[in-house]
């Protein structure tokens, strides 16, 4: 099999599912891990230190949430991916969550304004957890620019694969990706 599947070959194999053919959905794996993988190992390398979640623990938890969903609609490629960058984030949260919870119940520290949403830089567990507080603010103000921070820093996509994915330019990416990580700063320096 390519390793490289065509966008048409996955987008045709998401629209024959969506359309009532479930059987084939074992078929979709072996055409998107790579790029799952891709997703959470870019992620991943951005967690602390001997993290505990692994990129292909990532990667199969991420799936499985996805894939149990009975309203799940994935209208091509690019937005099966940008709801596989959605359930990434669920999956860290949660497990900064349960690992915050087990540590010290409660305790959040205040993230240094070098831990706003950017592509590298290591996150502690407490920082997940004050970037999804945020996120989740920004969302109710401005859910697009919401939503270019989610592919961006949680699906580790490019400004490319964020735009395919949201339906809108390059520029319009860019642009909403500077604002979001501006107000996202003052918003995580403040400490929320």
């Amino acid at each position: 099999m390519d390793e490289h599947p065509s966008r048409v070959e996955v987008t045709g194999l998401l629209r024959r599912v969506e359309s009532g053919e479930e059987e084939l959905i074992d078929g979709l794996i072996p055409l998107v891990y790579n790029e799952l993988r891709r997703i959470a190992a870019h992620r991943m390398k951005d967690e602390r230190a001997g993290h505990s979640l692994l990129p292909t623990d990532l990667v199969h938890e991420a799936y499985l949430r996805m894939v149990v969903q009975k309203d799940a609609c994935w209208r091509d490629r690019a937005h099966f991916f940008a709801l596989a960058s959605q359930a990434m984030r669920r999956v860290l949260v949660d497990h900064a969550r349960r690992h915050a919870a087990a540590k010290r119940p409660g305790v959040h520290g205040k993230i240094p304004l070098e831990a706003a949403p950017q592509v590298g830089g290591e996150t502690t567990t407490g920082e997940v957890l004050e970037i999804d507080e945020a996120l989740s603010k920004l969302s109710a103000i401005d859910p697009r620019q919401a939503r270019v921070v989610e592919l961006r820093y949680f699906g580790g996509m490019t400004v490319n694969e964020t735009a395919a994915a949201l339906g809108v330019s390059e520029a319009t990416v860019a642009r909403e990706w500077r604002a979001a990580r501006l107000w996202l700063r003052r918003e995580l320096e403040r400490g929320l």
